[in-house]
C-alpha cells in the first residue's frame, strides 16, 4: 500500500481516529485553547483546505446505513455485504486510453499516495453524513490510465457479483450500476478515489474495496466497489438516469434550489439525528468546483 503522504492542506490524523475518541480530544483541546488564549498571538493552527464545518458523523451509523442497490433497496444491507470478497480485486481500464490493460488493486495502491480527507457527504434522499476518507486524488488514476485527447469523459462500473448481491434479481433496473463523469470533473482536486473510512480499509457496504468519491454531487454518483473504469468520447448515461431521466440527471450537483420532483433539497437531515440544517450550493464547495459549470446550457442544469 502506498505511504501516507499529508499535504499541508489535509485534515489531521484526528479527524480518522475512533469517533468517541475524536470527540473527546477535541473537547479538550478547545479547554486548553481556551486557557492559552490570553498568551496566544502570533501563531494559529493551519486551516484545513476542504474544512467539514460540521462534527464528523459516527462511525456506526456511515457504516450501517447504506444504499447499495445490488444487496438490495433497504439501508440495512451492511451484514448482507460482508459476503462480498474484497481480495482478489482488479480494475479495468479500457476505452480512449494509450494501452487498456487490468491493475491489480495491490499493486495499483503501490503507484499512488495514500492521504486523508474529511469530506460532507449529501444524498439526493435529503440526508447528510461527514465522513473521514481515506485514498487518492482521482486526478492521479486518470495519469495511470493515459487517456488520449480525444476523450472527453469517464465512466465507472460496479461490480456484479450474484452469488453474494441478491439485489441483482431485480431485473427491471438496468445493471450494471454506471455513473460517468466529465474528464474535467475527474480532474478536479476534490474527485477522490476512497479505500479507507475511519482510519481502517474500506468496508464492503460503503463501497469497499474502492470507489469514488464526489462531494459537491449528490451520493448516487459516487459509485461504489468500481471494477471498471473506460474512458470515452461520449457521455455515459447513468444507472439513475437511464431509470428516470427527469429526476436523476448526469450533472447531479447538489442545489438547494432545485428540488427533487417529490421533495425538497432546501434542507438535510444529518445522519444519526434529527437534525436538519440548510444545504449548500455544491455542497458547500462551489469555491472548487464552480467555474467547472460555466459553459453548462442552462437547458441541462438539473441538479444545479
Amino acid at each position: 500500500m502506498g505511504i501516507v503522504h499529508r499535504r499541508a492542506w489535509s485534515v489531521s490524523s484526528a479527524s480518522i481516529t475512533p469517533e468517541a475518541v475524536y470527540r473527546r480530544r477535541h473537547l479538550l483541546l478547545g479547554g486548553m485553547m481556551a486557557t492559552l488564549a490570553p498568551h496566544v498571538h502570533a501563531q494559529e493552527a493551519p486551516r484545513d483546505r476542504y474544512p467539514p464545518g460540521r462534527a464528523l458523523s459516527a462511525e456506526r451509523d456511515v457504516t450501517t446505513y447504506n444504499n447499495y442497490y445490488e444487496f438490495g433497496s433497504s439501508k440495512n444491507i451492511w451484514t448482507a455485504a460482508q459476503r462480498l470478497p474484497q481480495r482478489p480485486w482488479s480494475l479495468k481500464i479500457e476505452g480512449m486510453v494509450e494501452t487498456p490493460r487490468t491493475l491489480d488493486l495491490d499493486d495499483l495502491l503501490k503507484q499512488v499516495t495514500i492521504e486523508e480527507r474529511v469530506y460532507r457527504h449529501r444524498c439526493v434522499e435529503a440526508w447528510a453524513m461527514t465522513v473521514p476518507w481515506s485514498g487518492f486524488p482521482m486526478a492521479d488514476l486518470l495519469r495511470l490510465a493515459r487517456p488520449l485527447a480525444s476523450a472527453r469523459y469517464v465512466m465507472f462500473e460496479t461490480a456484479t457479483a450474484p452469488g453474494v448481491m441478491p439485489g441483482l434479481r431485480q431485473s427491471w433496473y438496468s445493471w450494471p450500476y454506471q455513473e460517468g463523469v466529465t474528464i474535467a470533473e475527474a480532474a478536479n482536486e476534490l474527485a477522490f478515489i476512497a479505500t479507507g473510512l475511519y482510519g481502517k480499509p474500506l468496508p464492503a457496504q460503503n463501497g469497499g474495496p474502492i470507489r469514488i468519491v464526489l462531494p459537491w454531487k449528490y451520493g448516487f454518483k459516487s459509485c461504489k466497489g468500481i471494477v471498471r473504469m473506460v474512458l470515452t468520447d461520449r457521455r455515459p448515461v447513468s444507472f439513475w438516469e437511464k431509470l428516470e431521466a427527469s429526476e436523476y440527471g448526469f450533472w447531479a450537483n447538489v442545489n438547494p434550489d432545485v428540488r427533487h420532483p417529490r421533495w425538497s433539497q432546501s434542507h438535510e437531515r444529518l445522519l444519526g439525528s434529527d437534525e436538519r440544517v440548510p444545504t449548500q450550493i455544491y455542497n458547500g464547495y462551489g469555491e472548487f468546483v464552480a467555474p467547472l459549470y460555466a459553459n453548462v446550457p442552462t437547458s441541462e442544469k438539473l441538479f444545479m
